[in-house]
Formats: structure tokens, sequence, C-alpha cells
């Protein structure tokens, strides 16, 4: 088949919800695609951030046949026990935060998040939950209305009840909000799709202290962050809080469609049988690809490369806004979670247009960010590679400005 004909199939059949780039992606190695016609191209977006070991690593494949030829779903899913499980299960729980001893599987980390304001609301009997402006936390009806950007909730009214927001980084404002129907508040620890906002220092720990003085949840989605996307495995665990839930997905399995959220066993002596299910609920063959991947980051020390291939980034990037000041407004990021934000939306689509055609993908973000963040272990000369790309695609568009 064609490109050509992969267009005209998908362009028929499938519900348009997106502005699709005209490229049918056949195969990956590592950080490098292939279309249909065999061009090359670099991929700066990890598939939204979840292929964090590459396209088509080993440790997925093997994982993928070997479990696929045991059991891929057992009999009464759930009910049953599954060794695939127990051995994420273990593995888990000597990376959580230590407070978490808990943890159920889902398909997504929409999924993630929505259980855990289920729960929130189950266990301290109040409806509300606080969010924050800019927000991302799914596209569930309810994790759509915790979700702090009117362009993804207002056109679906009427939305759920009982969500209200608050400027992010802004814990007078949050203290402000904080009354005794406050089930929980549901925050990121890095704003990822709501342009890499990173708060200040004693954000998080102020947070977590205004929601126990108010006997209120915290639910920190660490979806985007978590599996070392920023350095250490959980923000959380770094910054010293006490979150009652950590809602994971994304890097957790590598690409493969996989979800979960970890909880107190405080919480956890609050529920009770059937307050939460699902088919697949951490299936054996999810279970093994996540096993793998986690298994390979902690092996492999993938903190230490996140921290030194960011920190050449962020070092390579600074030098663009002295350069190209007339066009960038800022550049950010913490591990290989970065953005470089654009003057205009404007400048920002001609860049990624502009590296796309000289074979990189990059995400663009709030419409004025470009978002980068590549697969954990990209090595230096691919990273290289692709940040030359940017940095000619940004001169272009300067030049072209001026």
């Amino acid at each position: 088949m064609s490109s050509k004909d992969t267009f005209e199939i998908e362009d028929k059949y499938l519900a348009p919800f997106f502005v699709k780039q005209k490229i049918s992606i056949e195969k990956g190695d590592g950080v490098f695609v292939w279309d249909e016609e065999g061009k090359m191209y670099i991929d700066f977006t990890s598939g939204w951030g979840v292929t964090c070991i590459g396209h088509a690593h080993p440790v997925i494949t093997d994982a993928l046949i070997e479990q696929g030829r045991k059991i891929i779903q057992n009999p009464n899913s759930g009910l049953t026990y599954s060794p695939a499980r127990a051995r994420l299960l273990s593995l888990l729980a000597g990376i959580l935060p230590f407070h978490l001893t808990r943890v159920f599987f889902t398909n997504s980390g929409a999924e993630a998040n929505d259980a855990a304001i289920k729960l929130a609301r189950k266990v301290t009997r109040r409806p509300e939950i606080i969010s924050t402006h800019k927000s991302f936390h799914g596209r569930t009806i309810s994790t759509t209305s915790a979700t702090g950007q009117a362009k993804h909730r207002d056109r679906y009214s009427p939305l759920m009840p009982s969500y209200c927001f608050v400027p992010y980084d802004d814990l007078e404002a949050l203290e402000n909000s904080m009354d005794k129907n406050v089930a929980a508040v549901i925050i990121e620890p890095i704003q990822g799709e709501g342009g890499v906002r990173i708060p200040s220092d004693e954000y998080l720990k102020g947070v977590e202290n205004l929601c126990k003085k108010n006997g209120s949840l915290l639910i920190m989605d660490e979806i985007q962050t978590g599996f070392f996307r920023t350095g250490p495995v959980f923000i959380t665990s770094s910054c010293g809080v006490k979150a009652d839930f950590v809602t994971m997905a994304k890097g957790i399995a590598g690409g493969f469609p996989f979800g979960a959220f970890a909880l107190s066993e405080e919480v956890s002596r609050k529920l009770e049988i059937g307050d939460h299910g699902g088919t697949y609920c951490g299936n054996p063959l999810g279970c093994a690809v996540a096993h793998g991947v986690i298994k390979h980051l902690i092996d492999t020390d993938i903190s230490k490369n996140v921290e030194e291939m960011g920190s050449f980034a962020l070092n390579v990037m600074s030098r663009w806004q002295q350069l190209f000041g007339t066009i960038i407004v800022d550049i950010r990021g913490k591990g290989l979670l970065m953005l470089v934000e654009f003057k205009s939306e404007e400048f920002a689509t001609q860049v990624k247009n502009e590296c796309l055609a000289n074979g990189l993908f990059l995400t663009q973000t709030q419409g004025n960010g470009i978002r980068i963040f590549p697969a954990l272990n990209i090595k230096k000369e691919e990273l290289e590679k692709g940040l030359l790309i940017i940095e000619n695609a940004i001169e272009k568009v300067t030049n072209d400005s001026n």
C-alpha cells in the first residue's frame, strides 16, 4: 500500500477529530521513523510522551511475544490472579512514593484520573474538585470537566458539575477556594500540555499542606511527568509531597496503551468491593510490557541520561533566545520535557512546518509553543541533529519575518 492509499482510507473512514499531517508512518527504530516511501524522520514527540525508550525497542517486542504466547487476558479478568500483574506490582512497590501502597491498572491516563476523582468523592463524601487554569487531565467527560482550558471544555456543555479552577502556582488563590465541600485537588507537578509550566519550589508542598488542613485529598497527575521524564522517577517523590493518589500512564509501557493509579493505605481502607473495576484492569499482556519497560529504565539508569541530555539541550537552546529574540519569548523545561515559546502562533506554526519539511516531528502546544520531549534514551548525537534542525528553522523564520 502507498501513502496515498493510506490517506484515502483513513480520511474516508476515521472520525474527523484531527487536522492530520499528510505523512504515513510505517516503521520506527529508536528516535527515528520512516514513512511508506522510505523517508526518515526524527521523532521529538515520543508519540505524545509515550515512546519513552524509542520505537520498536526489543524490550517491548520481546515482552509482547513472550507474554502473548502465554495468555493475554485472564478468564474472569481481574477476579483471577496473574503472575505478570504480580511482578509489575512488586516492581512498582520499589519505586512509588513510599506511602502509596495500593495500585490499580487502567488503559489510559484519562481513565486513571477519572477513577481517582470518582474515588476521592466517594471517600470524602464531598462533591467539589479543584483544578488549575491551563491544566489538562483527559478527554472523558469527567476529566474534560476537570481540565482548565475552555477550548477543551466549553463545546461539551453541560459538563460534569462541582469543578472549579484556580491559577497554577498560586497558593493564596487555592487557599481562598478551599472549603468543606472540596473532595480533592488535582494537579500536575509540571503542566505539560498547558505549556511546560514549572511551579515555584514551595508550591507543591504548599498544596499538600492546604489539602491536609482542609481534609481534602491530593491527586498528583504524573501522567506526563512520571517514569523519569523530568529526571526523577516521580516528581511527587523528589519534592517530598505526600499525595493521596498518583496517576500514571504514557511512559509506563513505552507506547503500549496502559495506565495506573496508586493510592495510600489510608484511602484504600475507606474503599469497598465494587467501588471500581474494569474489563482489562491490568491484563497480563499490558503488565508484561510495562514491567519490561520500567525495569529497563531502572537497569539502564535512565535518570542520568535524562538529566545530562536535558541539561545539554537547554544549554544549546538558551542561545536561541539571544539569537532570535525577535520571535522567541521564553525557553523552559526540566529533564527531557522542554518548550520553546514564540511571540505568536504564526511563528510557532512556521517553525514546526519547516522542521517537518526537514525531517523532524515536533508538537505545537498552546498555539505559540513547541514542546520537545524525545525518547528518554536519546543519544547526544541524535539530540544535536534534531536541535540543529530546529535552530535552522527558527533562523529561516526569523529572516523571513524581517
